[in-house]
Parts: structure tokens; sequence; C-alpha cells
């Protein structure tokens, strides 16, 4: 089975008399009268990152991911919660100084604040993530118009790369390479932009297991589909040159995840609007595909051909 499926046959009905869990089908548990806004997520080693060598560089990555749930939805996160899992090879002294060094500078550059947590005993690194804001209102899954455009902020595709460098699949400059391996542990979450996504966005989510994938979670429940074009996606110069140096196809590296950008569709109308706002944030956002009627006919786009979509799916965990 996968994630999706325990959740829809085990645990989906235990939410039926709680409307602010969405039916267990969103990013965040939202309770329209109070306004609390919550997420959660788990990370462990081998699966979310490949060893805990860098703790200081891994523990940014997992906030980051964390918040990235609520800043998707247009939330202002304000406390986090983190609970750890280790031995005594990995809490050592100078790890958990590392870790409580990059905590205190994520906490400075997100205006965040711990809550609390635990600690356990764990054979391999784990840790368990609860973000915390408040809002009356966030932008919703599944209300996505006919017509609308897709947008996608930031650039996408330097961390899968940069994934590829640190398992020892991809080799280039040593430049290139710090810089590819930053951008996957420290994505580029686009914080204060998301403040503006009530604005004009109809739905949204991250994009944290690849494009193809996400896509399809956003529109899950709507009579609706999508098509994307892959010449449209936003890619980093650097991520251009690599591909261009190696003669390699955007295609390949754009659709596996990890980059934490935000994903969200708005009515053509908006479109002065979005690029005002973007501008002025200096924030790059992009069209890169549009909401249709044709009913489970997602279409991907490449020089106007189409591809096949199954080719280019993310990431999926399966029990």
């Amino acid at each position: 089975m996968n994630e999706f499926k325990i959740i829809n046959d085990y645990f989906k009905v235990l939410s039926k008399n709680n409307p602010a869990a969405k039916n267990l089908n969103d990013d965040v548990f939202h309770d329209k009268n109070t306004g609390l806004v919550v997420s959660v997520d788990t990370y462990n080693s081998d699966i979310h990152f490949k060893s805990f060598d860098h703790p200081h560089y891994i523990i940014k990555k997992i906030i980051r991911s964390s918040l990235s749930d609520l800043i998707c939805k247009g939330v202002v996160p304000k406390y986090y919660f983190l609970s750890g899992g280790g031995n005594k090879k990995i809490f050592t002294k100078k790890n958990l100084s590392l870790i409580s060094k990059s905590l205190k500078d994520e906490q400075k550059k997100y205006s965040i604040v711990i809550g609390g947590g635990d600690t356990v005993y764990s054979k391999i690194p784990s840790f368990s993530v609860t973000v915390i804001g408040f809002s009356k209102k966030i932008v919703e899954r599944n209300s996505a118009k006919l017509s609308d455009d897709i947008y996608v902020t930031g650039n996408i595709g330097d961390s899968y790369l940069g994934l590829k460098f640190i398992k020892k699949q991809k080799s280039f400059s040593k430049k290139l390479e710090k810089y590819f391996i930053n951008k996957y542990y420290c994505p580029d979450i686009p914080y204060n932009f998301s403040k503006k996504l009530p604005i004009f966005a109809n739905t949204s989510i991250d994009v944290s297991d690849g494009l193809i994938s996400d896509m399809e979670r956003l529109i899950n429940n709507q009579r609706l589909s999508f098509e994307l074009n892959v010449n449209n996606i936003p890619i980093s110069s650097n991520l251009k040159s690599y591909l261009n140096k190696n003669n390699l196809m955007k295609e390949k590296f754009v659709f596996y995840g990890d980059d934490y950008q935000i994903l969200f569709t708005s009515s053509k109308k908006n479109r002065k609007l979005i690029k005002s706002i973007a501008n002025k944030m200096s924030q790059k956002v992009t069209i890169i595909g549009e909401i249709n009627n044709n009913y489970k006919k997602n279409t991907l786009l490449l020089n106007n051909k189409s591809l096949k979509l199954s080719k280019y799916k993310g990431y999926l965990h399966k029990f």
C-alpha cells in the first residue's frame, strides 16, 4: 500500500466529524473558529536524508520543509515543536551544538520560536516537526477554477541535482556541486511572497514530492485536469548550464520534488497583480500551465508534443 491508500482506507473515516481536518486531504489542520493552523511532518534517515554527516544542514532542511506546509497555505508560521530520535553516536555534544545553532538561525530568519518537543532513543536519526500558525483564512486544496493559470514560485530542479551529487551519482565542478547541494539542504522557501497568496490564489500546495504528483493532489477531488508545459518550468542559470554542458534533457530533472516552492492557481485576471507583487518582492513567479475541464486527461507538453505523465511521477511512500 502507499501512504494515500492507508489514509483513505483506515484514517479518513475518523475525521468525518471534524471539518478542520479537511478530510485528511490537505497540508494542514485549520480551525476556522480559532484560526489555528497545524501541520506535522516526520523525517527518517535514508528516506529524507542520506546520512547524518551534516546535522546542521539536515536540521535546516527539516525545518524549512515543515514551514513550507503552512506558507503554501498563505499562513505565517509562529511556533514549532521538534521531536528527535537518536543514540549517543547521533546525539553527540558536537552534533547537538550544530543542531542548536542551526535552529537559532532558522528561528531568526523565519520569526519562529520553539514550543517544545520530545527526545527518544533510536538506532537511526529521526525527527518529527509540528508547526503552528494562526489565520482565519487559508488557501485550500481542490479549489481550482476552470481556465486558471498554474503558477510556481522560484526555480525547480536544483534540489534534485543536489541529491544526485550527495549520492555521488553525478559530478561537476566543486563550485557548482556546492551550489546544488546547498539548494537541497537549504531550499529557498518563498516566505514573504506566501503572505500575499490569499489575495489571488484559488488553490495551492508546496512542491515536495514532484510537480506532477503534487499537481494531481492539488485537484484530486475536482472534475478538472491540468496541462503543464515543460518549456515554461523555471530553472536556475546553474541548472541550465549543467544541462547544456552535459547534453541532458530538462524533463529528467524537474519532476522529482524537494523544491519546496509554491504551486498555485489563479484567475487570468490576476496576472498583472501577481507580477506586480512578485516584482516588488523580487520573487520569481512563473506560469507553467492551465486548468482545463478534460477530467482525468492531465497533459504534459514538451515542444507541443505530449509526454507520458507516468514517466515523471515524483516520490511516493510505499509500505
